[in-house]
């Protein structure tokens, strides 16, 4: 068995009380998120369950697809999310590798493909 150590996130936001502080579903916070750089990240519900993890070249952008977009895979599930959890990492590879082995370690909720626990 392989045993990957996941590091500890560079940015963690948290969905704020008052939902009308923010137009991208409670969320005030997104600026501290990097433009530049690439990497992973994860959704949370307010129980601390995995929602969602995904990857990116530009973190801040796809993480705000999310939010925006008709066609997420968590378009039916924004309001759910509490929690994000942004890991800077500039490696495609490291990033594919995260991904998959915290989504089906974890069995993140929402995530359709490379889903091996199902």
């Amino acid at each position: 068995m392989i045993n990957i150590t996941i590091p500890e996130p560079d940015v963690t936001i948290l969905k704020q009380k008052d939902p009308q502080l923010s137009h991208i579903y409670g969320f005030t916070d997104f600026h501290l998120i990097t433009r530049e750089k690439g990497g992973f990240f994860a959704f949370y519900n307010d129980k601390d369950e995995l929602l969602f993890v995904g990857k990116a070249r530009k973190l801040r952008q796809r993480i705000k697809k999310h939010f925006e977009d008709t066609v997420s895979v968590m378009k039916n599930h924004r309001e759910e999310v509490t929690k994000i959890e942004v890991f800077e990492n500039e490696s495609p590879l490291e990033r594919e590798l995260y991904e998959t082995y915290i989504l089906n370690t974890r069995q993140a909720k929402y995530n359709v493909e490379k889903v091996f626990y199902k």
